[in-house]
């Protein structure tokens, strides 16, 4: 939440530094923690062409006993924030697939999947995904359910 690397850092040069103060501002849950793996947490967006930021994190795939869950919960938690705040329209990105080496298709059939469970509450959700391989995967992996939902 405070701007490291990756996306989180991309998000935070954009916004400008008011974001980091407002993460700053989110209580610790425990020393050093706002935003324990598979939570959300939100704040406004500041500089960001949005009304707010919804942050949260998934695991490090070789370190979670249960990444997989961990993964589901940080996209279902994000979802559950955007909808109990009314917002319509949210862009992910690929989380945990670049540092914290959690393997594209199964990232992308947990992201899809769960997106989905909200497509009544959500009007759009969009994956912004880094590079052409993951736009791939995602794509497949939602042609592969879209296929399974319509049977």
């Amino acid at each position: 939440m405070l701007g490291g690397g990756g996306v989180d850092g991309a998000i935070h040069r954009a916004a400008g530094p008011e974001l980091v103060e407002a993460c700053r501002k989110v209580p610790e849950v425990k020393p050093g923690v706002r935003c324990p793996t598979g939570e959300a947490r939100i704040t406004p967006a500041f500089k960001l062409p949005v009304s707010r930021v919804i942050h949260t994190v998934g695991p490090i795939y070789d370190m979670d006993r249960q990444p997989e869950v961990s993964l589901k919960n940080a996209y279902a938690n994000s979802l559950k924030l955007a909808k109990e705040s009314g917002i319509q329209y949210i862009a992910f990105p690929a989380i945990s697939c670049g540092v914290f080496r959690y393997p594209p298709k199964e990232a992308s059939q947990i992201a899809v999947s769960t997106a989905q469970q909200f497509s009544n509450d959500i009007k759009e959700v969009h994956f912004v995904l880094f590079s052409d391989e993951l736009y791939d995967i995602w794509r497949e992996t939602a042609k592969e359910l879209l296929l399974q939902f319509e049977k």
